[in-house]
Formats: C-alpha cells, sequence, structure tokens
C-alpha cells in the first residue's frame, strides 16, 4: 500500500499520474493506472485539527490496514498559516507542528514507512536588507529544518525542466539535478 495523506492542492488523478509516471520510469516495474489508484488512501485536510487528527489516526491504520511504504503530505504548513495569523501566534504554531513532526517522525521508525511533505517558501522580509541571492526561506522554519532527515529544494528550470538541489542530507552531498516530468516518467531533460 501507499499512504497518500492530501492537505491541500494536489487531487487524486493528479497524485496518481505522477505516481505512474515515477514507477514507469523504472525498467523494473511495469505498473498501470488502476493500480496504482487501488493503492491509494486518500485524506484531504481542511484545517489544522482536521491535518492533526489525520496524522495520528494514521497510526491505527498502517496497524489494521498495512503495511504501507510511503506517507505524502503536500504543502505541510498551508494549513497552519491560515490557522494560525500573525507573529502574535507564530510560538502556538510552531509548536503544534512541531508536535505533527515529531508524531510522523515516531510513525516513520516504528512502522518503516517513508514520510515524504512538500512545503512553502516565502519572502524573507529582511531580504532586501542583505546581499542574500534567494529572499526566499522555506515556511517553517527551524522546527521544520531540524524535524527533516533530508530536504530538497525543487524549482522551474528552462521551460518544462525542473530542477532539484539537494539543501541538506546526512548521506548525500549538496548537489543539483535537472530533469522533466513526461508523460514516459521522470526523463533526462531535452536541450
Amino acid at each position: 500500500h501507499d499512504l497518500y495523506c492530501a492537505c491541500n492542492y494536489h487531487p487524486v488523478f493528479a497524485l496518481a499520474t505522477i505516481l505512474l509516471a515515477l514507477t514507469c520510469s523504472m525498467p523494473w516495474t511495469v505498473v498501470g493506472f488502476q493500480d496504482v489508484l487501488e493503492n491509494l488512501v486518500v485524506c484531504r485536510c481542511y484545517n489544522t485539527d482536521h491535518q492533526l487528527s489525520t496524522v495520528h489516526k494514521l497510526a491505527a491504520l498502517m496497524v489494521e490496514d498495512g503495511p504501507y511504504s510511503l506517507v505524502i503530505i503536500d504543502s505541510i504548513t498551508s494549513l497552519f498559516r491560515v490557522d494560525y495569523v500573525g507573529r502574535g501566534e507564530l510560538s502556538v504554531r510552531q509548536q503544534v507542528l512541531g508536535g505533527m513532526l515529531s508524531k510522523l517522525t515516531k510513525m516513520a521508525e516504528e512502522f518503516n514507512v517513508a514520510v515524504l511533505y512538500t512545503n512553502q517558501v516565502m519572502s524573507n522580509p529582511d531580504g532586501g536588507m542583505s546581499f542574500v541571492s534567494d529572499p526566499k526561506k522555506p515556511v517553517g522554519g527551524h522546527v521544520l529544518a531540524h524535524a527533516s532527515t533530508t530536504r530538497l529544494e525543487l524549482k522551474k528550470g528552462r521551460g518544462e525542466q525542473r530542477i532539484c538541489k539537494v539543501i541538506d542530507s546526512p548521506t548525500q552531498p549538496e548537489a543539483e539535478a535537472t530533469f522533466q516530468l513526461t508523460g514516459a516518467g521522470i526523463t533526462d531533460p531535452s536541450e
């Protein structure tokens, strides 16, 4: 089984298409669209309470229906940004986010499941004051950074190209790779 906990934007079929493209790009795997859909469990969360509740229910689901191999949370901080507005609620937001990330880390270790989450970036208010080449910073701050084992930055390249940069990893050096997502899967970029 694969498990997808959609916290915000991507519909099931978009995810299934991406998974199909990824699995079909691996020569040892032959999988169909329907097979991918049959191995997904999806939950769309509407606020942070719902997101936290879903994360807490995941462990029970893994015990009952497992084994699962992957948990994906799309845009992990987006609901936190909506429900905890302004600097006055920043401390509470970070504490709640930290608790959820701790639960996900324990789940990953207990059930031997990979946890992948996407995040958002925002303009750094201090970015104009310094000589930083990229004034964007990830939402979630140090709490999210310290809870992550490997951090990747994905950005748009030229045309249909995408760039993946290893920001931090205990096993991989900092590096970049350019690729394209096509109907045939992940491909080398066309020049």
